[in-house]
């Protein structure tokens, strides 16, 4: 039994009748209508697969137009509807014309039984490969953004994380909703991969999604997806991260940041486990094992009234509180180590180390800005650095002093003053400041060092 929705449409009730009994045995919703009068209605409200559309409906037609301009109706309001033209005359000059506007088959009345299960069952299953083509498609696109960001390794021997990884080895094989709470740069996405790649879902894809970048104009599109014509940028129809999701899990980054009605939008779709896209009235089901993260304190929102009780129920069956890098000193030298390899590797500076000064320095300092805080630190250290060993001003040089802009209007000064700017509204991120300034991030190197910054 194939779950899709087959309508036919013919004014011979006989046809119908037929059409029905052959039909219902192998699909799981067979309509048939004798008037395509209530087409129109139908498409947009129901979730029609294909449909088995006559060619003439007035009592001596012959010419097909009636046909014609229902399957361009259909066709315009929901194109990736599979329609079969079907009519007692078999005029081969206007089963091109139906094919031109895009029928994918035409029967010729009185047809066979297993002629028309043939013909049905085949276009379903090239509806089906299409359909699953363009989740793919949808799929790639998210997975393609993800593959030149450096995720990391799961590196710790902090009795602080010996329960987060506790606590991802007994979420991990389950489906239950997950919810990482944690500071800027503790490595939330990192256990939420974690929690992925062990999971039975495993073979599926993780789609993430930065909330906290996500525009509310565009978090539904986003989210939920858009039908073709349904705002002036929607050219044709997209699936949402919810659909791309399906059958694997889906990382909701920085939930804390999504407004109120947003709120209420995430929150029927988790209930319902089904999605409508934008500019659709059809819901679309979603198989999904949610993880979500955030650095906001949802418990004292919700107290304020900024997020919704509810909702937060929802996305915390397991709740995992990364402790920060200030917590976890054991930690701090051991990711210092790991970076320091990952860099000296990338930038050829093979025998690159760290002078005991400069790892007394790193074990004192608070890390507001946590792992990634640390990384960038090391990445810059091994980039800046000319000799054979890495020193303690070589480590946190910001830190010295304070870098402040000058009032000049010398180009050179105003580059510094925009360099230093960029640093700062970054929290330190190089690449995300590179990215601002519209530079590559070596070309930012080079220019923090001329300015001695």
């Amino acid at each position: 039994m194939n779950k899709g929705h087959i309508l036919v449409v013919d004014d011979d009730p006989d046809v119908l009748h037929t059409a029905r009994l052959v039909l219902k045995r192998h699909y799981e919703k067979v309509s048939t209508e004798s008037s395509p009068v209530r087409l129109e209605t139908l498409i947009k409200r129901e979730d029609v697969d294909i449909v088995l559309l006559d060619m003439n409906f007035k009592t001596g037609a012959t010419s097909g137009n009636e046909g014609l301009f229902w399957l361009k109706k259909i066709k315009e309001l929901r194109p990736e509807i599979y329609v079969i033209m079907d009519t007692a005359y078999g005029d081969i000059q206007l089963a091109v014309e139906s094919m031109k506007l895009g029928a994918v088959d035409f029967l010729v009345k009185p047809w066979e039984k297993e002629q028309l299960l043939s013909s049905v069952n085949t276009v379903y299953q090239l509806a089906k490969s299409n359909e699953k083509v363009k989740k793919l498609e949808g799929r790639e696109s998210v997975l393609n953004q993800d593959i030149n960001a450096e995720f990391g390794t799961l590196l710790t021997r902090s009795s602080s994380m010996e329960k987060v990884l506790s606590m991802i080895d007994k979420v991990a094989s389950t489906d239950a909703s997950v919810l990482i709470l944690g500071e800027n740069g503790t490595g939330k996405e990192l256990i939420a991969r974690e929690i992925h790649r062990r999971s039975n879902r495993s073979s599926e894809g993780l789609i993430k999604v930065d909330l906290g970048a996500l525009p509310e104009s565009l978090f539904e599109s986003e989210l939920f997806g858009h039908v073709k014509g349904s705002f002036t940028d929607a050219k044709e129809d997209r699936p949402g991260r919810f659909e791309i999701a399906d059958g694997g899990s889906l990382f909701l980054d920085e939930i804390g940041n999504i407004s109120t009605p947003m709120q209420s939008k995430m929150l029927s779709a988790l209930q319902n486990r089904v999605i409508t896209r934008v500019g659709s009235s059809r819901p679309v089901p979603f198989d999904v094992r949610l993880i979500s993260a955030t650095n906001q304190p949802l418990y004292e929102m919700v107290d304020q009234g900024k997020f919704r009780q509810d909702l937060l129920y929802r996305i915390n069956t397991v709740e995992i509180d990364l402790p920060p890098l200030r917590e976890r000193k054991e930690d701090i030298l051991l990711l210092t180590n790991h970076f320091l390899e990952l860099y000296r590797e990338r930038y050829k500076k093979d025998g690159l180390r760290l002078e005991e000064r400069a790892k007394k320095q790193l074990l004192n300092y608070p890390w507001p800005g946590n792992i990634r805080e640390l990384q960038h630190a090391i990445e810059r250290a091994v980039i800046m650095t000319e000799g054979g060993a890495i020193g303690a001003e070589d480590v946190l040089p910001s830190r010295k002093e304070k870098i402040t802009p000058t009032q000049s209007l010398k180009v050179e000064d105003v580059e510094r003053n925009a360099v230093i700017k960029a640093i700062e509204r970054s929290g330190g991120n190089l690449s995300q400041a590179a990215d601002e300034l519209g530079i590559g991030r070596t070309t930012l190197y080079r220019k923090m060092k001329k300015y001695g910054i």
